[in-house]
């Protein structure tokens, strides 16, 4: 009988020992961009996978949010996190910031069940939360960087908003790695209310020209909602290369969209095709400094071309140097702006086509719920 019970025992630790993984693999630091491009369970339990969220969880701030620009698994800036601490500001979802480490800390916490990950996870959402605006927007930096700091300003530059509205809805639909979070029913809703009321800012910002919607600027002023100046080249303006393209892509991912949603986007696709550059490219080339440099050149059959900013009385393209002052030539502003910032994209002419596909199929909606009346 003893026998009996040692070698059942042998097989139930065997069986468990051979489920539970063992890291094995030699501690080598992992960069943080390297660690976030990670996918495999395998890897989440590594010691190099526990050293980029432990350094994660200690650069938290206080107000729950993170710092920009930091490799959490090589060298992170303590000294500047430190001053961050201390003076409360610095936290921001600028460049990815915020959001992605807390993506990160949700995955960890997935495969390790680490409670520390989950409560950084829970104060860095109570941060995203408490940052957002009564009308819906959501600021570059939380706090702001100081007294009319342009990082109070709503900011889709760099899609800042829109990828946290992105990240809240994920949450709200309880996808993996966040459905392992154990989040109540009601704390999804309010990421779902937050999303809801995002898109309701979003559609409060859209510029109106004559009473017609035409698109956005990169931030809006978080008191006014019109158009904001952020750094000093990039000045009130319509934007189209750029954030523009991103915010109705979301408005044309949204199922049954209202009748405003509509209007906003045939406003948004119909100001882009009046826009369009056509006959034009961006061409490379080694100027008489013997330097890399770009200039707008005719090119028939050329791909059309949108600038990234506009200005708001004539619907001009805008460039803008570090000096603040307008141009209307890319040639006319410095070297390290014109060959240092994405003045023009294409990215527009795949919104337009995407347009194509929703409007289809929205009209097919409306004659669906004809018919059923």
């Amino acid at each position: 009988m003893r026998k009996s019970i040692v070698l059942l025992l042998f097989v139930i630790c065997t069986t468990l020992s051979a489920q539970i993984p063992v890291d094995t693999v030699a501690f080598v630091p992992m960069s943080w961009n390297q660690a976030r491009r990670q996918t495999k369970y395998e890897w989440f339990i590594t010691k190099q996978a526990k050293a980029v969220a432990d350094s994660i969880v200690k650069y938290q701030l206080p107000t729950g949010g993170w710092v920009k620009n930091q490799d959490w698994g090589l060298n992170p800036d303590s000294v500047y996190i430190s001053q961050c601490m201390e003076t409360g500001i610095g936290g921001t979802i600028d460049n990815g910031a915020t959001y992605h480490e807390m993506e990160f800390l949700a995955k960890m916490y997935y495969y390790t069940n680490l409670i520390a990950y989950r409560i950084a996870f829970l104060n860095g959402l109570e941060y995203l939360l408490t940052m957002q605006y009564e009308n819906g927007g959501w600021p570059q930096f939380y706090p702001a960087r100081g007294p009319d700091h342009y990082s109070s300003h709503i900011t889709f530059n760099d899609n800042a908003m829109i990828n946290v509205m992105k990240f809240l809805l994920d949450i709200s639909r309880n996808v993996e790695p966040y459905d392992m979070l154990w989040l109540k029913p009601e704390q999804r809703e309010i990421c779902k209310k937050a999303y809801d009321r995002g898109v309701e800012c979003i559609l409060n910002c859209q510029i109106i020209v004559d009473g017609q919607p035409t698109v956005w600027c990169q931030q809006h002023d978080e008191h006014t909602l019109k158009p904001a100046q952020a750094r000093a080249y990039e000045l009130p303006s319509f934007c189209a290369a750029g954030e523009t393209v991103t915010i109705v892509d979301l408005l044309l991912s949204l199922p049954n969209p209202t009748e405003r949603i509509n209007l906003a986007i045939d406003g948004a696709i119909r100001w882009l095709e009046n826009h369009k550059i056509e006959g034009k490219a961006i061409e490379r080339f080694i100027n008489e400094d013997g330097q890399p440099d770009i200039r707008l050149v005719d090119r028939k059959g050329a791909p059309a071309l949108w600038a990234r900013f506009y200005d708001l009385v004539n619907g001009e393209p805008l460039f803008c140097g570090r000096d603040g002052i307008p141009r209307k030539h890319i040639e006319d502003i410095e070297y390290e702006r014109r060959t240092g910032y994405s003045w023009f994209g294409t990215q527009p002419q795949h919104l337009i086509d995407l347009y194509k596909e929703w409007s289809a199929r929205v009209l097919n909606q409306y004659i669906l719920i004809d018919d059923e009346k």
